[in-house]
This record gives structure tokens, sequence and C-alpha cells, in this order.
């Protein structure tokens, strides 16, 4: 949806109405537990997306379905009535999926919970494979070592052979 003002005070308005065509009005046996969930109308304000949620099973959103489809024109009419719009929009039901990806990120969730749980439990009697400080660390030189000042009789002078001269 565009970042119109007036279509979002139009969507905000068809939410409503809609929301009350459903709950008093629309006396079809096969509508459900129905919840308006969002309304998008586009830019020039002719085409309105209404977005549904049902509480049941699978048959009961079908049949849902299937009452907001052939109720869309009192709907319509209706909208057009109250808004006193020039044009009224065109008015498309879809079954809002937010539930169910919810309901999927949240599983998710646990099972990345229920994994992490497994691998702290490993980890609490684990010890590390090699030392307990891998790192080499520098030589520690004692006192009573003394630093070499060169002074050795054999390192002393020219270090080629004799020989070679």
């Amino acid at each position: 949806m565009s970042e119109n003002p007036r279509a979002r005070r139009l969507a905000d308005r068809i939410k409503v109405i809609v929301a009350q065509m459903v709950d008093s009005r629309i006396k079809d046996e096969r509508l459900g537990f129905v919840t308006i969930t969002d309304v998008r109308v586009t830019g020039d304000l002719q085409n309105a997306s209404v977005f549904y949620t049902v509480y049941g099973s699978d048959e009961d959103r079908a049949g849902s379905a299937a009452a907001l489809e052939s109720a869309k024109g009192r709907i319509r009419s209706e909208v057009g009535r109250q808004t006193g719009v020039r044009l009224t929009p065109s008015i498309e039901f879809h079954p809002d999926v937010v539930p169910e990806t919810a309901a999927t990120l949240n599983a998710a969730l646990h099972e990345a919970q229920r994994r992490d749980a497994e691998l702290a439990a490993l980890r609490e009697g684990a010890s590390h494979a090699g030392e307990a400080d891998p790192y080499k660390k520098p030589r520690e030189i004692a006192d009573d070592d003394e630093p070499d000042d060169g002074s050795d009789d054999d390192l002393a002078g020219d270090d080629r052979d004799d020989d070679a001269r």
C-alpha cells in the first residue's frame, strides 16, 4: 500500500464497515468466527484487499471464504454508501497467513531452545581434548641463568674453515 494518508483513512474505515457487516448483517450459516485483520487500499483508491482470519478447522475456513465471496456485492454497496467516495473500491478477500506464520516461527523457536538445552547438558560433563591452555607461552628465563654475551671461544673470530683459505 502506498503512504497516501487518504488511502490509509479509507482502509481504516472499510475495515470497520466490513467488520460490522460480518458481525451483524451477513446471515450465512457457512460464516464462522471471522476476524478482519487488515485492509489495504491502492493509491488510486480503486481496489481494497481485505485480510481476515477464521478460528476453526480447514472446513470452517473454506466455508467462511465462500460466505464472504458470496456477500462481496452487499459489502461493497455498504462501503460505498457509508464512505461517500466517488468510486467505490472493488473488494477482494484474502485469508491472513500471519497466524500460521507466527505458529511456524514459534515452533522453530521452541525447537532451537530444545536443542540448546541438549547442547548445554552435553557441555556440562565435557572437558577439553588437549591441554587446558593450548597456547604457547614465551620461555621464562630464571635468575640463575646468565644470558649469552657472545664471549665463547669457539664462536669468536671468523666462521670459515682454515682449510678453505
